[in-house]
């Protein structure tokens, strides 16, 4: 579909690259001739994944680990990564979620949430572009978010409100930083089903046939979205900045995804707190 060498040349940096979508968008990026660096909170993880993708496509992958809830460890992390070579792409993809009725969500349970979504993003945002700035070093973020950006979506709030507001600063960004040469873009994925997501988005009781309903009859292709985050990165998309690329088939005009959950009863919802907890 691409030039093979379309991201050649170019450093990248994906937030939990280790399994999931970030991994997915992660070979993608090395087949094409990207640098990758991936970090995340499992080193033993991030090595197999960086391991396994040097093995299948060669070139350079490199692991970090690096909890991005906390901005001293993501400054020391993008201090080791420039002590080599700036980065020229940040890619905003680690995240957390779950199920839960909004009104038992403890204070710890909502910041579980918002710490790595909202200000690991901003964390590493802020990181990237100070030094971008101060190089006057061209640069692109990339950030991940969700269809609830447009409908909201119950019972997932607190992560509604985080992917919002990383899409406020998507277009703020793309305002501000633009004239120094800084591109800020991202997606809007609907349903690309990983093990991580489906175990915490759509567990036992949840609608079976919900992927058929969507209008085109089906879940998203990893290699989609992997393909669509790379020509968003690339200088292909030089003229893109501040928009939030919406791919889910579709899905998010007909529904907002958590309708299904209007008509669980209170044991449902006893269940799943249960099984949350012991995690």
């Amino acid at each position: 579909m691409f030039e093979k060498g379309l991201l050649a040349g170019k450093r990248i940096l994906i937030t939990g690259g280790g399994s999931g979508l970030g991994a997915a968008m992660g070979r993608r990026f090395v087949e094409l001739g990207a640098e990758l660096i991936i970090c995340g909170r499992r080193l033993e993880l991030l090595e197999a994944t960086a391991t396994q993708m040097r093995s299948d496509f060669g070139g350079t992958v490199s692991a970090i680990k690096c909890d991005v809830r906390d901005g001293a460890a993501v400054d020391a992390m993008m201090d080791a990564i420039w002590r080599d070579a700036p980065l020229d792409v940040l890619v905003n993809n680690a995240a957390a979620t779950f199920i839960a009725q909004t009104e038992q969500l403890s204070f710890r349970a909502a910041d579980a949430i918002l710490a790595p979504t909202l200000h690991g993003a901003m964390y590493c945002t802020l990181a990237a572009g100070r030094r971008w700035i101060e190089a006057r070093h061209k640069g692109v973020v990339l950030s991940i978010l969700s269809t609830s950006t447009i409908t909201g979506r119950a019972f997932t709030v607190p992560s509604a409100m985080a992917k919002s507001a990383i899409l406020a600063m998507t277009k703020s960004l793309a305002v501000e930083w633009g004239p120094k040469g800084i591109r800020t873009v991202a997606i809007a994925p609907g349903a690309f089903p990983t093990a991580g997501a489906t175990g915490q988005l759509r567990p036992e009781g949840r609608d079976e046939g919900w992927a058929s309903k969507n209008p085109l009859g089906r879940v998203g292709e990893q290699s989609e979205l992997a393909n669509l985050a790379s020509f968003l990165i690339s200088d292909s998309a030089g003229y893109i900045n501040g928009e939030m690329v919406v791919q889910d088939g579709g899905a998010h005009l007909r529904s907002s995804g958590a309708e299904d959950l209007l008509q669980w009863t209170d044991a449902q919802w006893e269940k799943q707190r249960t099984a949350r907890s012991k995690e």
